[in-house]
């Protein structure tokens, strides 16, 4: 089941998934990003992939300010046009890295009916985002002293 591969390899990278109950009105159903975590309501999740893309916002804000999110100290224009799209980059790689199928996190009801065109982006190596994504240290566009290039991750966290 892809909800316990990914809540299993978040917790290896750092990320704790924590089951509590939420109120219906979060952005994604089921789940919340509150300081270093993602809070999950399993009664409520719809989509087990959306766990990545939420990690993903986690694993592309700098550490420093990762307590912050969730609270009134956080800038309120987190995240940014950037973080978005290195989050959703971000999770592609960790799709990749996981063997899970592109439509586990982006699926139909996601990313502004935009999914389809996501994947087949991604599918052709057109990897929107990856110079934010070099530029943070997580990997490389091109093969560099033996290390693989974009989809392997140098590391998971900024």
């Amino acid at each position: 089941m892809p909800q316990q591969k990914i809540i299993h390899f978040l917790q290896q990278i750092g990320i704790p998934v924590i089951e509590t109950e939420l109120p219906d009105n979060c952005f994604l159903p089921g789940l919340a990003i509150e300081r270093n975590a993602i809070l999950m309501d399993p009664q409520r999740m719809k989509f087990p992939g959306d766990l990545l893309h939420e990690a993903g916002h986690l694993a592309v804000t700098e550490e420093k300010l990762r307590p912050l999110i969730g609270t009134e100290e956080m800038d309120p224009g987190w995240p940014s046009d950037g973080d978005e799209l290195a989050a959703i980059l971000w999770s592609y790689a960790a799709l990749r890295y996981l063997e899970l199928e592109p439509e586990v996190v982006f699926h139909p009801e996601g990313y502004k009916n935009e999914s389809e065109w996501l994947i087949k982006q991604f599918a052709n190596e057109n990897y929107i985002g990856l110079p934010l994504l070099e530029w943070m240290g997580f990997c490389h566009s091109f093969e560099k002293e033996g290390v693989a290039p974009f989809p392997h991750m140098v590391k998971w966290l900024r």
